[in-house]
């Protein structure tokens, strides 16, 4: 696999999300068919995964931390806090306080069986803390060898340039697709301005566009995309149209559905590294072939160009926390 490279930081171009793997899209597969996947990810190049402490919660980190016990040196990992309070904030209220990012890290650390952290981001920017002594804290990681990179996920402009202004900022991750192109007006030309890379994740519209997803009733009882706008009502009817616009243009590459979307996204920039997630082996081995996935301009534009989607791409509690 081709790799890419974070603000000095060498990843795989496609990395892999271990999120799915602790339930969130209905009940988890078991623990060992992840980490097969996890496995077969590492033996096809893909050196980035990522997790988050809130994931299960915990049983994300620890479920990784198995899986490259005895393969670290192969991976470049990535983890983050701020979801999970340890400071005696409600339950559901953001805390990225200083005291709070010692807990948190400490927690991560020993649950994924290392000594240090390669990418931690803060999950979401926290209101309540300033985002410069939340990079002043992670900063000290820095230096305490705990973490070796700082990132920020789902960051708008003026928190990125105050994080910056305290310690380089290696990454940011939001959210970016075919059909959910938020970033491209203003984070993404700040990125690039200031030389930072850019993990996008859900690449494939939460499973949306690959195609296989045709009915709500695909999904189990506690998939949390049933409380996906995107994946309700007529929404949902409305956003078939654009997985079978996809599914027509992957008819003419001769790749998959998803192949194409997340080559696509590797077309947009070399400093673009999507981390689609699964728990399956199959899955992981179609993702990964979308790297030898040549997409003409022509396509390229023709994929720019699919019919918008109808519905935010987060519930409403979860859209008040993306900073915008």
């Amino acid at each position: 696999m081709r790799t890419a490279d974070l603000r000095g930081l060498q990843v795989s171009r496609i990395g892999l999300g271990a999120m799915g793997m602790s339930g969130a899209y209905g009940a988890a597969t078991d623990e060992a068919e992840s980490i097969r996947t996890i496995h077969r990810a590492l033996d096809l190049g893909v050196t980035l995964l990522d997790t988050a402490e809130v994931y299960g919660p915990y049983h994300n980190e620890e479920l990784v931390g198995r899986a490259i016990k005895d393969r670290r040196d192969q991976v470049v990992l990535a983890t983050k806090f701020g979801f999970v309070s340890h400071t005696g904030r409600a339950a559901g209220e953001l805390d990225s306080s200083p005291a709070n990012i010692r807990a948190a890290v400490e927690g991560s650390l020993e649950r994924l069986g290392t000594d240090h952290i390669d990418l931690y981001y803060q999950h979401r920017v926290d209101p309540n803390t300033a985002i410069e002594d939340t990079v002043g804290a992670l900063a000290d990681l820095v230096t305490e060898g705990k973490i070796r990179h700082i990132g920020l996920s789902e960051a708008g402009v003026d928190t990125i340039r105050r994080a910056e202004a305290v310690h380089p900022i290696t990454a940011v991750q939001s959210e970016y697709s075919l059909w959910t192109r938020d970033p491209e007006a203003h984070v993404l030309p700040l990125l690039r301005g200031l030389g930072i890379g850019f993990v996008p994740y859900s690449p494939l519209g939460r499973g949306f566009l690959t195609g296989q997803i045709r009915s709500v009733d695909d999904l189990e009882d506690d998939d949390f995309r049933k409380t996906n706008p995107r994946f309700t009502g007529e929404n949902f009817e409305h956003n078939l149209r654009v997985a079978d616009e996809v599914r027509q243009i992957a008819e003419e590459v001769g790749a998959t559905p998803a192949q194409v979307a997340l080559a696509w996204l590797l077309a947009q920039g070399d400093d673009i590294v999507p981390i689609p997630g699964t728990k399956r082996v199959s899955r992981l081995e179609e993702n990964v072939a979308a790297d030898n996935v040549e997409l003409t301009a022509e396509q390229v534009d023709k994929l720019t160009r699919v019919t918008p989607p109808a519905g935010d791409h987060h519930n409403e509690a979860q859209m008040r926390m993306l900073d915008r």
